[in-house]
């Protein structure tokens, strides 16, 4: 089965090595995406909605990338740093997702760099 890489214009090298996603067979697994600036350092710092609504804009835009949307999408892996952040990530995270939402999970973890409340990894079906 081939897959093709996907970066969306502008993206930036990644601070480990993989990509933002990958599209195979008709799915587009977007690797898990942390509220980064162009220079990969945590923004927002202290607002988990705000980190929440660009992560959700960067998974947006590899979905787009792929030919997708976000009506696209059938699961989603939430991490988050604090039980406490839950409310503002869901708030944003249901404006994403307004209609049939897609499945998930959330777990409270530590995140590869400080300040990052939040990180999502999505899979998107988007056809052949």
């Amino acid at each position: 089965m081939p897959k093709s890489v996907i970066i969306p214009p502008g993206t930036t090298t990644p601070i480990a090595p993989f990509v933002p996603g990958t599209l195979a067979d008709g799915v587009v697994y977007v690797s898990g995406t942390l509220p980064f600036d162009k220079q990969n350092n945590v923004i927002h710092v202290g607002d988990a909605g705000a980190q929440t609504r660009h992560v959700l804009e960067t998974i947006k835009a590899v979905i787009e990338t792929a030919g997708g949307s976000m009506d696209d999408v059938t699961f989603n892996s939430i991490f988050i740093t604090d039980w406490a952040n839950y409310a503002a990530v869901n708030e944003v995270y249901a404006e994403f997702f307004a209609g049939d939402k897609p499945a998930r999970f959330c777990i409270q973890c530590g995140l590869v760099k400080p300040g990052a409340l939040v990180e999502i990894a999505s899979v998107a079906h988007i056809g052949k």
